[in-house]
């Protein structure tokens, strides 16, 4: 599904019945190929295998580049084409970087909270950036779903099986853009938000681990959180954490989740104080807030 007018906003592409997926029958009797995805309500589903729609839309999208400045794209709802359609644009268009919103459910228990095995979940996400060709980014909501249910007294979660991290960034960090919350999960729609007096715990998660980290202007600006999330961000760049940075994580109990980020820095969310002697003597703290705290070791 996607939103547009031709290249030239003085010629808008014509969307008439071909342009639309035949299988698409709510908005219009639509006669071109099946929808390769899942449907979307809100709109016609265009038929993005039809070689005209990809043209207009790829020179629209160079269009922007070249005349407006935009360097990169953020895929919405790519769930509802094939993957195999991004990696066109994508090749199409050869921007500086891409996201894809795929959002799909994790796997809940009778309890009604996730399960503690998300890999099928993070493995979907895994999946869709090879299939659409292995450049594009994924916004990992595995991530955000373990991390929100986590900080409510089960940090056991972010540790998997195999003592990784449990979200997409324990499989494919690098293309893997960890948030908080955006303008779907929070903001006024609050779909799914993160535990509000918890944030700051999610920040100094993702700030700190690798992947690429996206923070929520909400969050920035409207919530008085700007001033912790820069001293996060701070550390990140003066310790050059990047996408596939190492981790080591030394905790992770119902109360407590302690992590070592490239030998460098040294993280901890949760509400326990006493520590023992997880820390050594030669990291001293950079800065820290309610449950979280981040080392940096000294010369």
């Amino acid at each position: 599904m996607v939103h547009l007018r031709g290249r030239d906003p003085r010629r808008p592409l014509g969307l008439g019945a071909h342009f639309i997926c035949k299988d698409d029958t709510k908005y219009s009797d639509g006669t071109g190929n099946p929808d390769t995805g899942e449907d979307f309500g809100g709109a016609p589903d265009i038929d993005h295998l039809n070689p005209r729609v990809q043209k207009e839309l790829s020179d629209w999208m160079n269009w922007l580049k070249a005349e407006i400045g935009f360097d990169g794209w953020r895929f919405d709802f790519v769930r509802g084409y094939a993957a195999s359609i991004t990696k066109v644009y994508m090749e199409n268009t050869s921007p500086e970087f891409a996201v894809g919103e795929n959002w799909g459910a994790l796997s809940y228990g009778s309890d009604g909270k996730p399960d503690y095995n998300q890999d099928k979940h993070r493995n979907g996400l895994f999946q869709w950036v090879q299939n659409a060709g292995g450049v594009v980014t994924a916004f990992d909501f595995t991530t955000k779903g373990v991390l929100q249910a986590a900080v409510q007294g089960e940090l056991w979660r972010m540790k998997d099986s195999n003592g990784k991290p449990p979200g997409m960034i324990g499989v494919l960090p690098g293309n893997a853009v960890t948030f908080i919350d955006n303008h779907d999960t929070g903001s006024t729609q609050k779909l799914w938000p993160f535990p509000s007096d918890k944030v700051m715990q999610g920040y100094a998660y993702i700030l700190t681990h690798p992947g690429i980290p996206s923070v929520f202007y909400d969050h920035f600006f409207d919530w008085g959180l700007k001033d912790q999330i820069a001293k996060l961000a701070a550390i990140r760049t003066r310790q050059r954490i990047s996408p596939t940075s190492r981790v080591e994580i030394m905790a992770a109990d119902s109360d407590l989740y302690v992590a070592k980020i490239d030998d460098n820095v040294i993280m901890k969310i949760g509400p326990k104080l006493d520590l023992g002697n997880l820390i050594p003597s030669n990291f001293h703290v950079s800065t820290s807030g309610n449950d979280y705290s981040v080392w940096e070791k000294q010369p």
